[in-house]
């Protein structure tokens, strides 16, 4: 009977771990002025979170360290292991639940006075990966198909748009191609239409079959004279459709009315600014790396309320039941915000480890580098590091720089040198920059310069470049002097 009890009592711990992991998941992908926000909801709806004042003078050098929390697999065991044989017949042990808690607070480190925040404004989304974050998590995805969907959407440009190919997200997360295309097919049904394209033409023809009664002549015009649409070619189109010109101009004014950049419809002109969440300070050789939660309040476990609860011997169920969800979940939420300050922090010394030229140097220095590279010297999950790094800031000597850009595939240039890809984009940019207006290069003579300056690449490629740096193609570029 025993036995069969403390079976029953196991079953409820393990089902007990998996709040926490999503709760982790979610607190890690969250910005600052984001986190602040939901550590200032917790303070207000859980009863045992209860706000700490900072003290008056410290030195965030000489501030002692917090041990972080036991992990809630560590806390589970030491539960059941202070149950013994004779009170496992009981709901659960109070006293040494409520008791647990002798590091249970988290106090942000302020900034040493040689360390100056900078903020910069920016114009303020209505979040488009959260928007689209919602629907994934409410699509019925199974196994490794959510994390391709993370992936994914950390992936996305602010026009909405997916830069990498199935063949890139393969080789970087290594999951088969045949199930990274499903996840993406998946993801192009949500709202907005047009998301998670690959190209202009994919992105038009969603939209379009997204309706209810989508024109035929216009599908077919994105799908067969695409080319010809974009030069506005129009006696050719209807040559090829076997239409009438009048057919065609109807067609066109339906395909234009499309959004081309379905990701900025879910932002708004109001100002805003980007808080750094991380801190990169050169100090003689040595790089200091700070987590900027100083405006986050000091919280910690309400001890009082917890003497408060143990003082009564008789408690109603319910009552006890309350209390034993809300204590557990500000453990939870604690143990959560330490693991998430950790986590970051690791992520962001292998970073600067990887691109510790950059960090000396400038951004001409950016060393071509994919999430796994970090995920494996720091020994996590690719997911985990692609929602640390998502939406994140840090400041450095160079300016405030999102941790993204520090991502890139890799490329060799002609002496064998392996070269980000951002450089490459950069390098194109200056070159179409310098360019004669009056007749513009096309992407094959691009192409030959950029082989002058080391790096040689297909034409092709130049044209993948080009449309992700929104650079038009010669046509469109070409100006009267």
């Amino acid at each position: 009977m025993i036995q069969t009890l403390r079976q029953d009592l196991r079953q409820r711990l393990e089902m007990s771990i998996q709040p926490l992991q999503i709760l982790r998941s979610e607190l890690i992908q969250l910005p600052l002025l984001e986190l602040e926000l939901r550590i200032n909801s917790e303070l207000e709806e859980n009863p045992f979170l209860d706000e700490a004042e900072a003290p008056e003078e410290e030195n965030p050098e000489e501030t002692e360290e917090i041990p972080v929390p036991k992990t809630a697999e560590e806390l589970d065991e030491e539960d059941g292991e202070e149950l013994p044989a004779k009170t496992e017949a009981k709901e659960v042990d109070w006293e040494a639940i409520l008791n647990d808690e002798d590091f249970y607070e988290y106090r942000p480190r302020s900034l040493p006075s040689s360390v100056e925040v900078h903020e910069i404004p920016r114009a303020a989304t209505l979040s488009m990966n959260d928007h689209i974050r919602t629907q994934l998590r409410t699509d019925r995805l199974i196994g490794n198909f959510v994390e391709v969907g993370e992936y994914i959407l950390g992936s996305l440009t602010p026009d909405g748009y997916l830069d990498m190919s199935v063949e890139e997200i393969s080789a970087d997360i290594r999951i088969r191609p045949e199930i990274i295309e499903a996840v993406i097919k998946r993801i192009q049904t949500y709202d907005p239409p047009g998301i998670a394209a690959r190209s202009l033409q994919e992105c038009l023809i969603i939209q379009l079959e997204a309706q209810d009664n989508p024109d035929p002549n216009a599908l077919r015009m994105l799908k067969e004279c695409f080319k010809e649409f974009t030069n506005k070619k129009y006696e050719i189109i209807a040559k090829k459709l076997e239409v009438t010109l009048e057919e065609v101009k109807k067609a066109y004014e339906i395909v234009t009315k499309l959004n081309p950049k379905p990701g900025e419809g879910l932002f708004d002109e109001k100002q805003n600014y980007i808080v750094p969440d991380l801190i990169v300070k050169q100090i003689g050789d040595d790089f200091e790396i700070f987590i900027n939660d100083g405006s986050i309040p000091n919280f910690y476990v309400n001890t009082e309320y917890r003497n408060m609860v143990l003082a009564k011997k008789k408690v109603d169920k319910k009552t006890r039941e309350f209390v034993h969800r809300k204590l557990e979940s500000a453990r939870w939420f604690i143990n959560a915000i330490h693991q998430r300050r950790s986590t970051m922090l690791r992520t962001m010394r292998a970073i600067v480890k990887k691109q510790e030229d950059f960090f000396r140097f400038g951004k001409e220095h950016l060393r071509p580098m994919i999430l796994q590279d970090i995920a494996d010297d720091i020994e996590m999950d690719i997911a985990t590091i692609s929602r640390v790094t998502n939406g994140k800031y840090v400041q450095t000597d160079f300016g405030v720089i999102e941790l993204k850009y520090f991502f890139s595939q890799r490329m060799e240039t002609n002496e064998g040198e392996d070269v980000s890809t951002r450089i490459i984009k950069s390098k194109l940019r200056e070159i179409v920059d310098k360019e004669n207006k009056a007749s513009p290069w096309s992407d094959e003579k691009l192409a030959e310069l950029l082989s002058q300056e080391g790096y040689t690449i297909a034409r092709r490629t130049v044209q993948k470049y080009r449309e992700q740096l929104s650079i038009p193609v010669k046509r469109l570029r070409r100006e009267i002097v």
